[in-house]
């Protein structure tokens, strides 16, 4: 239900250059936790976020990237809850990556093969619902690894799906954490949902964290300027021979990405998707 004495803070872009620049854009807001996307129309974004700070933050990113794209306009703006959030999942489907489906509540299939794995994921103000590139490249690098008996740590886990493919994958431990609270509420709804919470845990916390449990394999669905950043933290929670997957980069950040961890582990595994990239590290 709206609450019509809330507002949000909002970007409005504009312009018909957004449409062959969209990966670009979305890698560039995603580094300043936009709530969510409603894509008024062909080339019209609303961009939502808890706060004014963050909004005016990735304006500025956003006019300095596109500074000379004279057809795009970024506008800070406050809009009223109008139940944007349910309006821009509203047309969301199932999607199937490899033996897994995810699929909103109202695209349930009726009859998964038996041996598919079903999640069910609410669509809230968190991403994460297996419709970006970089979360469905995630999805099919951990089918990929031997996970039973095995710990699984999701770094930035937004909806939480990444951990609960872990668990129903077969890892004996799956936990999630993301510095938002709202994306650990909504990871809380979706444990609930899929019936797990007892066997993923989930908590606020950063991965500069020292209290942080180490894990056999790591995923950092990130972007690669966060990747480059926090490239220590994250490998210091992988054991020696341990499984590090990085996503959230396109393949003009890949050098960047690639140099970052090149003195810790070794690539095992490259997959591509468009112009986004997951690389499945092997630490030394």
């Amino acid at each position: 239900m709206a609450d019509p004495e809330r507002r949000w803070p909002a970007l409005e872009i504009a312009g018909a250059a957004l449409l062959p620049s969209a990966d670009r854009l979305l890698t560039i807001l995603d580094d300043h936790n936009p709530l969510g996307i409603d894509e008024r129309e062909a080339g019209v974004w609303r961009v939502f976020f808890p706060d004014a700070a963050r909004r005016d933050a990735a304006g500025r990113a956003v006019g300095a990237v596109f500074a000379t794209a004279r057809d795009i306009s970024v506008r800070p703006i406050d809009v009223a809850d109008e139940r944007w959030a349910e309006r821009s999942q509203a047309n969301l489907t199932a999607v199937r990556v490899g033996r897994v489906i995810v699929a909103p509540p109202w695209d349930i299939p009726s009859s998964p093969a038996a041996d598919d794995i079903l999640i069910v994921i609410q669509p809230s103000m968190g991403f994460g619902t297996g419709h970006h590139a970089s979360t469905r490249l995630c999805l099919a690098a951990i089918q990929r690894l031997p996970l039973g008996g095995r710990s699984v740590l999701d770094v930035g886990t937004g909806s939480g799906l990444l951990a609960i493919a872990a668990h129903r994958l077969g890892a004996a431990r799956a936990a999630g954490i993301d510095r938002d609270p709202d994306a650990i509420q909504s990871a809380r709804e979706n444990v609930d949902l899929n019936g797990v919470a007892a066997d993923v845990d989930l908590r606020v916390a950063d991965i500069r964290d020292p209290d942080l449990p180490h894990a056999d394999i790591v995923i950092a669905n990130l972007t690669g300027a966060l990747l480059s950043r926090y490239r220590a933290e994250l490998l210091a929670r992988v054991p020696q021979a341990g499984r590090l997957i990085v996503s959230g980069f396109t393949v003009e950040e890949e050098p960047a990405v690639r140099q970052a961890f090149a003195p810790g582990a070794i690539t095992g595994e490259r997959d591509q998707e468009d112009e986004w990239v997951c690389l499945t590290l092997r630490t030394m």
